[in-house]
């Protein structure tokens, strides 16, 4: 829809600020990242972990001379569908209708925030978004430029918090990966935010040299094989799984439960069901199984 334009910002910068502030935004700070229910300050969630995107995707974005404000504003909108408990809860809603993180982030921006009426992004923060994970094409130099940027800090910061929680040690990691990337976490996302830069500089597409991006392929893969499948990383998500399954049966089953503030009213019901389980905080999803399931006390 378009609007009167800003007298001190551009377009992009709006769309940033927007999300900024939104509701959405501000409840990543208490979604799970790689660890449920982590015990330590210091691991990361959703909240952080956009953040640091942000900050790559900006470093890069500036060294190839793209529009930092349009790379800053998809870093930080890419993730706010995700759901409770990061990709357990995404597996969970799976089961019953698709669900994609990305086209529920998109759903969020377009549909769900600011009341209902969405933000009214522009097109290209929008295809940014929708198209960051692997399946995507963003259109784009800047969408392309976080599609990487958020592979670069989710492989190095889980190494990080890996390391943390004592699932693997830093003489894991195959020497391969330590000789070409560097052996500490600054060294790696240095040596591959570096390898975009002078492999991307003046071409028409932003990826990394056929030899960063088969090994930064090839150290994810490892992340999957030893932490992303681990048992202390999969410890507790049996539980998460069957809470957020719990939750969708509920919410389907009694859709007056939801709040009407979280329903579009062009939807199904299950996608009604779909959008305010995503809309939950790790916390707040606790909160509402409990409420539902446990007994109050009764008072006279």
């Amino acid at each position: 829809m378009p609007i009167e334009p800003d007298g001190l910002r551009t377009d992009f910068q709006r769309d940033r600020d927007r999300i900024l502030h939104c509701k959405a935004f501000r409840r990543l700070k208490h979604k799970t990242q790689v660890f449920l229910s982590p015990e330590g300050d210091h691991y990361r969630t959703r909240l952080t972990h956009t953040l640091e995107v942000s900050q790559i995707a900006r470093t890069i974005a500036r060294a190839l001379r793209l529009n930092e404000d349009l790379t800053e504003a998809i870093a930080l909108g890419h993730d706010l569908g995700h759901t409770p408990y990061g990709h357990a809860g995404e597996k969970a809603l799976n089961e019953f209708i698709r669900f994609e993180h990305n086209e529920q982030s998109l759903r969020m921006v377009e549909k769900l925030e600011y009341d209902g009426k969405g933000m009214n992004l522009c097109y290209e923060v929008r295809d940014g978004i929708l198209n960051h994970t692997s399946k995507g094409k963003p259109s784009t130099l800047e969408g392309q430029v976080v599609a990487w940027s958020d592979r670069i800090a989710y492989i190095n910061h889980d190494i990080d918090d890996a390391i943390r929680a004592g699932v693997i040690k830093s003489s894991d990691i195959p020497e391969r990966y330590i000789k070409l990337f560097g052996e500490h976490n600054s060294a790696r996302i240095n040596s591959m935010i570096m390898d975009i830069i002078n492999n991307s500089f003046e071409k028409p597409v932003v990826r990394p040299s056929e030899l960063f991006e088969s090994e930064i392929m090839g150290l994810r893969q490892f992340m999957f094989d030893n932490v992303y499948s681990s048992p202390v990383a999969k410890a507790e998500e049996h539980k998460a799984v069957d809470m957020i399954r719990f939750l969708y049966r509920h919410f389907t089953e009694n859709p007056d439960k939801i709040p009407a503030e979280f329903i579009d009213p062009d939807c199904s019901i299950e996608q009604k069901a779909v959008d305010y389980i995503s809309m939950m905080s790790d916390n707040f999803a606790v909160r509402c199984f409990t409420d539902i399931t446990v007994p109050k006390n009764w008072n006279k």
